[in-house]
């Protein structure tokens, strides 16, 4: 069982992440000293974990449009102050990224929900430069 650092701050779903109802809370763990790879870390079972990464150095095109039921879910007083968060799958071949469904962060509130966002042609599995 891997120990987690309860010193961290726990971010609690506002919306379970789909396949997971039962894991309310997370910490983001960085993983490299760049601040690139991080490992959404269930509190309920460390051993839970997603690979995510802020989109920007990899995708600086990428602007999801949120929408106002997700800001109300996250308790959001400032847009600006949100985190966006892709989910990542390292493959043997590729890496991808979940360019549909980012993890929303609010700052300030400290409350997450995976979004499926509207824009249909965001891939599911966008490929990675490998160079990170």
């Amino acid at each position: 069982m891997t120990d987690i650092d309860l010193e961290m701050p726990i971010i609690d779903m506002a919306v379970p992440m789909p396949g997971f109802p039962a894991h309310q809370q997370f910490i983001l763990v960085r993983l490299n000293d760049q601040g690139l790879l991080y490992a959404f870390t269930s509190i309920q079972d460390p051993e839970l974990r997603f690979l995510v990464a802020p989109p920007e150095p990899f995708f600086p095109d990428y602007a999801p449009e949120i929408e106002n039921q997700v800001l109300a879910a996250l308790n959001t007083k400032d847009p600006d102050r949100l985190l966006v968060m892709v989910v990542i799958t390292a493959g043997a071949n590729e890496t991808t990224a979940n360019l549909l469904a980012p993890i929303i962060v609010d700052r300030d509130s400290r409350r997450a929900m995976q979004v499926v966002l509207n824009d249909s042609s965001l891939p599911v599995r966008a490929v990675m430069r490998k160079d990170y």
